[in-house]
């Protein structure tokens, strides 16, 4: 038997999905930076310096996820990695000045807008969204995948 919520459920998934999408491809038309690569420059940012396993333990992407992003990042003079006096297996992330300037002047992610409203509404409310959204990843058997930034 049909849900009488089932149409309407699955029409907000289609339009938070589409939201997420039109925000993307005007990022990248913009700046040629896609949302977790723009989250991964804000990140080291924030840090001043990090390692590749903190950043992608922060931004919730597995490890080979990151390195991908770092390796164009990297590859399009954006961030520097170097090998830390202390601990030369260690790799620390810097911006280049080129990151640093599109880490500022990039619009901000969906991902930043969304939370800017969700902080916004009583934590009552707020912990009924999450708990919803975490019944809404396990219904669509979601829960080992990254949580690429939005």
């Amino acid at each position: 038997m049909q849900s009488p919520f089932e149409d309407s459920i699955l029409r907000s998934l289609r339009r938070i999905s589409r939201a997420i999408d039109i925000h993307s491809r005007a990022l990248v038309r913009a700046h040629q930076l896609t949302s977790p690569q723009l989250v991964c420059l804000r990140e080291i940012r924030r840090d001043g310096e990090t390692t590749p396993s903190a950043l992608a333990r922060r931004i919730s992407l597995s490890q080979a996820t990151v390195t991908g992003i770092l390796d164009r990042l990297a590859a399009r003079g954006l961030i520097s990695r170097t090998r830390s006096e202390t601990d030369r297996r260690r790799v620390l992330l810097h911006l280049t000045p080129e990151g640093e300037q599109l880490a500022r002047e990039a619009p901000s992610p969906l991902q930043q807008h969304f939370v800017e409203h969700l902080t916004a509404l009583p934590e009552a409310a707020q912990r009924n969204i999450d708990d919803v959204l975490q019944q809404v990843v396990s219904m669509m058997e979601a829960d080992g995948l990254d949580a690429a930034a939005v």
